[in-house]
């Protein structure tokens, strides 16, 4: 069995395809999409966030959402797969859109985060070698401060939520975005360096490098 996994080289998605390749799905591709609502501080750092497909020998497909939700559908459809893989764990509305965009694609929606207790699984995570670092926080919600703290351990998760307690450990209500540093995907790690911090509507975020390591 394929899938393809939708990739913005933050934890969710990656984890997600992880546990699907652990399911014995082979996942020849990464989906990211340009999106056609405000910043998106994955794909303005989608140059950088390449060097993780790369360590991951996969293929990286982009797909401009300007060109619509049915034209998704096709191209997906066109992959050869039987899985699109996402990360989605508490919103409906976007596994409703995820099922949908299965359903005309004629593929099956696999979703292994959906429903999981964050504070497990962000500890579960970490536990598996995963290590991911902020790169955009809700400016209602987080001091941009945080930009560039980095996850390495349950150790840094608990001073990450003792500090702020009212936000979800993996931040699936936009509080706060993530770029993958390290896991058993990889063949290689990297460092997150800072390059500028940058303001958005909703967000800041940051331009950044890989290093790899």
């Amino acid at each position: 069995m394929r899938g393809v996994a939708f990739f913005s080289g933050g934890k969710d998605g990656l984890y997600a395809m992880y546990l699907a390749e652990k399911q014995g799905i082979e996942v020849p591709y990464l989906l990211a999409l340009k999106t056609t609502i405000g910043v998106s501080p994955h794909y303005e750092n989608l140059s950088e966030l390449k060097k993780l497909v790369d360590a991951m020998e996969k293929e990286l497909l982009i797909f401009d959402m300007k060109k619509g939700g049915e034209a998704l559908a096709e191209f997906i459809g066109s992959l050869d797969v039987d899985y699109i893989i996402a990360g989605d764990i508490f919103l409906e509305e976007h596994l409703s859109w995820v099922k949908w965009l299965a359903g005309r694609a004629g593929v099956e929606a696999l979703e292994p985060l959906w429903g999981r207790n964050t504070p497990e699984l962000a500890e579960e995570m970490l536990n598996a070698g995963f290590e991911y670092a902020i790169i955009a926080v809700n400016r209602e919600k987080l001091s941009k401060e945080w930009l560039g703290y980095t996850f390495s351990s349950p150790g840094d998760l608990a001073l990450f939520l003792e500090a702020n307690p009212g936000i979800d450990p993996i931040g699936e209500f936009g509080e706060f975005h993530t770029a993958t540093l390290s896991a058993p995907l990889f063949k290689a790690s990297f460092d997150l360096e800072p390059l500028k911090a940058e303001e958005s509507e909703r967000y800041w975020w940051l331009k950044f490098r890989l290093v790899r390591r």
